[in-house]
């Protein structure tokens, strides 16, 4: 099977998202198959949820959609790097890869922060692939906060 990257799905949540006048994160989860099962982008102003982050509605909707709390196998493409709280969503969803954007130095939680998944007690590890059009989800994110202050 070729690699085909999803990453312009999840910039196309995130641009929704920036619309709405969250701030600009997208994911998609994409089946074993390459098929994308699930997609989102943040929602936490609109849910009045501090969770209501991309990458956690977009695992519960491909839960959801496939009746089971696991998705193994399945890969998940986020713009920015996932928080602590994201991160925890993915180890217990059993994602099997993540590929992101944008590093997160203030709120990430793999390569920045708690690092979540370096922690003895991560009781599931994906492989990480980061910097995936990570300059595209930069400006995006930039633009957003420029245009907010």
């Amino acid at each position: 099977m070729t690699f085909r990257s999803h990453m312009a799905a999840a910039l196309e949540e995130a641009k929704s998202a920036a619309l709405r006048g969250e701030v600009p994160v997208g994911a998609v989860v994409v089946s074993p198959a390459g098929e994308i099962v699930a997609r989102a982008g943040n929602r936490t102003r609109e849910l009045s949820d501090p969770t209501a982050h991309a990458e956690v509605l977009a695992i519960r909707a491909a839960c959801a959609a496939l009746g089971s709390e696991r998705l193994v196998g399945h890969d998940l493409y986020v713009t920015l790097e996932p928080c602590a709280i994201c991160a925890g969503t993915i180890a217990a969803a059993r994602i099997a890869r993540l590929y992101y954007g944008a590093a997160d130095p203030k709120s990430g939680g793999v390569a920045y922060g708690a690092r979540v998944f370096s922690h003895p007690q991560a009781h599931h590890v994906p492989e990480v692939y980061d910097g995936i059009r990570a300059s595209e989800a930069e400006t995006l994110l930039k633009s957003f906060f420029a245009m907010r202050r």
